[in-house]
């Protein structure tokens, strides 16, 4: 509903966290798919480096992980402090 209301879906946090970033983090499947049809930077990092890919992935949400790499999502991406996305 957002993003047919004209969210800005590039909006960030602070720290560099986006609504995609936030979706993958927590699992929500359907917004993250939404939010990349729309066209959401998938790349996107927050302020420690951390991709919505790497979040996904590090706190186990596999069908988000599963839907950002086939949307192309970097899987060698990463965070500052070395960790591979």
């Amino acid at each position: 509903m957002l993003l047919q209301a004209g969210a800005d879906k590039e909006a960030a946090t602070k720290d560099g966290k986006t609504a995609l970033y936030a979706a993958a983090r927590y699992g929500h499947e359907e917004a993250v798919k939404a939010l990349l049809q729309a066209g959401a930077n998938k790349e996107a990092a927050d302020k420690d480096g951390w991709t919505p890919l790497y979040t996904a992935a590090r706190y186990g949400h596999e069908e988000a992980v599963k839907t950002l790499l086939q949307a192309g999502a970097d899987k060698e991406a990463a965070t500052k402090v070395g960790a591979p996305g």
